[in-house]
């Protein structure tokens, strides 16, 4: 029913981009889907998440945050924190909060400005809704990293609301890998604090004078995906590699992934990363991609849609413009990859589960869009 909506929804001309492409049809291993763009204009979109009546929140880098809702893109909402427009950084991710029907609360992250430069912030805010307006109230900074740079690059940023009530969020190195291995400095690590931004009492490094309290765990070199994983009950990460070695990784509280000690990338000069692919009392990852491809936004399947699909692990590429499929067992274990709609939309940052199964993809252009792949009848 709700795919008979949206199309009568595009025919019509209610879409929020006028000129809107035809759906195009793909044949992937197990399942024919089709494909169709619900918005275009968005700038630089980065992050996207639903809201319990099926709308979205979507993010721009330049510092916007709108409300796509039947079939309609919000102007900017009013609000958002002052965000530093720097290189990568700008506004990042944004998830709605599981208590949102009640409390109205969403988390954006973000690069903020500071002493020294820039760096990854964590703010929460009520988002009050109208019909198809919007706003922000009661915006509050809940975490800001230490040792804030003018680099552009390698913020992390996506946030994770976990089941038992704390929030996981990524932060890269900030382009600086010997910080990824320092648990007193914020960069290169996954942190958890609680939604209103205290520290959880059983968090790894809590109660040490020399750690910093919020992380989790360290030697990330830049996760820019991270999910909440029903199938493990774990956090799954996906972060970028340098040239060669992207990794998917399940963060285990205070263990150390590696960066910039052991990768199976090399340097961008084609020189040797740290002591090559493994050591000891570094852990090795679930799986890594060498060539790159340039991860982003992860999610894991879970929807009456694609049942074929059901558990596996999908991530939105910003090299080679695709989607990877990696196929996994009821453990979780990763059995094999399937690369979808390589070059079809251009970068993919991000990729979302609607409530109705869909799988929604937010593609990285100056007029970036929402593309919506639905299953072919």
């Amino acid at each position: 029913m709700q795919d008979q909506i949206l199309r009568t929804a595009l025919a019509a001309g209610f879409l929020a981009s006028p000129g809107a492409a035809a759906a195009k049809t793909f044949t992937t291993q197990a399942v024919t889907v089709e494909a169709e763009t619900l918005t275009r204009g968005l700038s630089n979109p980065w992050g996207l998440d639903f809201l319990p009546d099926g709308s979205a929140l979507v993010t721009e880098r330049p510092g916007q945050l709108r409300l796509f809702s039947n079939g309609t893109l919000s102007a900017p909402i009013e609000g958002v924190p002052e965000v530093a427009i720097v290189g990568q950084g700008g506004l990042l991710d944004v998830a709605v909060s599981p208590e949102f029907a009640e409390t109205g609360a969403i988390f954006l992250s973000f690069s903020e400005p500071g002493e020294g430069g820039a760096g990854t912030a964590i703010a929460r805010a009520k988002l009050v809704k109208n019909g198809a307006d919007a706003r922000l109230e009661d915006v509050t900074t809940i975490f800001s990293m230490n040792g804030k740079t003018g680099a552009g690059q390698h913020f992390g940023s996506r946030i994770v609301p976990h089941p038992d009530g704390t929030l996981f969020f990524t932060i890269g190195d900030r382009g600086e890998g010997d910080r990824a291995q320092d648990p007193a400095d914020h960069a290169g690590s996954i942190l958890r604090i609680n939604p209103d931004g205290t520290i959880p009492e059983d968090n790894p490094f809590t109660g040490s004078a020399d750690t910093a309290p919020e992380i989790w765990s360290i030697g990330h070199r830049n996760p820019q995906g991270a999910v909440f994983d029903p199938v493990t009950g774990a956090i799954v990460t996906v972060e970028h590699g340098a040239r060669g070695g992207d990794e998917v990784n399940r963060p285990e509280a205070g263990k150390n992934y590696g960066w910039p000690i052991i990768s199976y990338g090399v340097n961008y000069s084609g020189t040797k990363i740290g002591v090559g692919s493994e050591a000891p009392g570094y852990e090795q990852p679930e799986y890594y991609w060498d060539p790159s491809i340039a991860p982003s936004g992860a999610t894991v399947y879970q929807g009456e849609m694609f049942p074929e699909w059901q558990g596996d692990l999908l991530v939105a590429a910003l090299k080679y413009h695709l989607v990877a499929r990696l196929d996994r067992d009821e453990n979780g274990k990763i059995l094999g990859e399937e690369r979808l709609f390589k070059g079809a939309f251009g970068r993919i940052r991000d990729v979302n589960v609607a409530p109705d199964g869909s799988i929604w993809l937010l593609t990285d252009k100056r007029r970036g869009e929402i593309i919506r792949i639905f299953r072919s009848e």
